[in-house]
């Protein structure tokens, strides 16, 4: 018996990393490409360690050519922070008022805040387009921040975390005579790191990869995010897919580096998930 649960145990191993090297060979052939000269990138068969390397120059003509790369990735990084940080705080915020404040209406009102979410996002865009003109929010970072700072997704992933805290942890800070702030910052915020940790990565690689809502509400050249600018690029550089991958890569180096620094805290959010009470 022991045998066959063994053997069971190897083959879905086996078969899980097959399907785990599939999965990641396109991302290793993307990397390879971006260090070959354009000449070697379609070579057959396929050589995933270049036999002339010409990574320099690519990632130059990338970075340093006509289209100003580093201030496109800026205005990335300075959106995404900007969102995650704000949706986190408001996306807990709120999950806190809808599992640990009890107040009249509370479960009506969270199923009138979730069923918002059934409405498709391209249905709210004119009427976004609108508002955003007259308040003077059309063309600017602030606008596109405001846009993804407030989650009705958010909201429920960390409610159905926040259900999993006890509350006899409530229940004693008001006995000390802790108000909500109190309780929210200094009891719940702790308990909860992982899960809004997890969170947080998520509405980061959200953000950085959204290409719409900057598409739409984004004109100035100065402005545009890292998307729309690997999409200029492309269009300069359609024949150099060399360039192209060097320019990819670029773009994807910030979401592996997030996810790495923030891979224990991805773990315990999802372990934390699972368990109740």
């Amino acid at each position: 018996m022991h045998r066959k649960i063994r053997i069971q145990k190897t083959v879905i191993t086996v078969i899980m990393l097959i399907f785990g090297i599939v999965m990641v060979l396109p991302f290793i052939w993307m990397v390879s490409a971006s260090f070959k000269v354009e000449s070697d990138v379609f070579k057959y068969p396929i050589e995933w360690i270049p036999s002339t390397w010409n990574a320099i120059e690519n990632y130059t003509q990338v970075w340093f050519g006509k289209f100003p790369f580093s201030l496109y990735y800026w205005n990335s990084i300075k959106v995404a922070v900007i969102t995650t940080v704000l949706s986190a705080l408001f996306s807990s915020m709120a999950a806190y008022g809808f599992t640990k404040m009890k107040f009249k209406g509370r479960d009506v009102l969270f199923l009138i805040v979730l069923s918002t979410y059934m409405i498709p996002h391209q249905a709210t865009l004119v009427p976004q387009f609108l508002i955003y003109r007259w308040v003077g929010l059309f063309d600017s970072h602030l606008g596109l921040v405001l846009l993804s700072s407030f989650s009705v997704l958010g909201t429920f992933l960390l409610r159905q975390f926040f259900m999993s805290i006890s509350n006899e942890f409530i229940e004693s800070a008001k006995i000390d005579g802790a108000g909500h702030f109190t309780t929210f910052t200094r009891i719940v915020m702790p308990l909860m790191r992982p899960a809004i940790a997890t969170y947080a990565i998520l509405r980061f690689i959200w953000t950085w990869n959204d290409y719409q809502n900057p598409l739409i509400f984004i004109r100035s050249e100065t402005k545009i995010t890292l998307q729309l600018g690997l999409a200029k690029f492309s269009d300069l550089s359609g024949v150099y897919y060399s360039l192209i991958m060097a320019g990819a890569v670029s773009a994807i180096l910030p979401l592996l580096i997030i996810f790495i620094i923030g891979q224990k805290q991805v773990i315990e959010g999802l372990s934390s998930g699972g368990v109740k009470g």
